[in-house]
């Protein structure tokens, strides 16, 4: 079965002062055993990579050229 990408770049939402915290909560959770999350942010999401791995996610940041992170969450 291949695996499918969702995409979800929350540095907009952080820009306008907003936390992203529920939206992202709302996309893992509902990401099946195939689906991945690309997450796409301004700085690393530490907190977030070690809440998401505590409950059983695997977590892989990158850091992009423009100084972005897109960290891929899976199950």
């Amino acid at each position: 079965m291949k695996t499918q990408l969702r995409t979800l770049d929350i540095r907009p939402v952080i820009a306008a002062g907003k936390n992203p915290l529920e939206q992202i909560i709302a996309v893992t959770s509902a990401l099946r055993p195939n689906e991945q999350l690309l997450l796409i942010t301004p700085f690393l999401p530490a907190p977030l990579i070690e809440k998401l791995q505590s409950e059983g996610f695997k977590a892989r940041p990158e850091r992009c050229a423009s100084g972005a992170w897109q960290t891929y969450f899976s199950r």
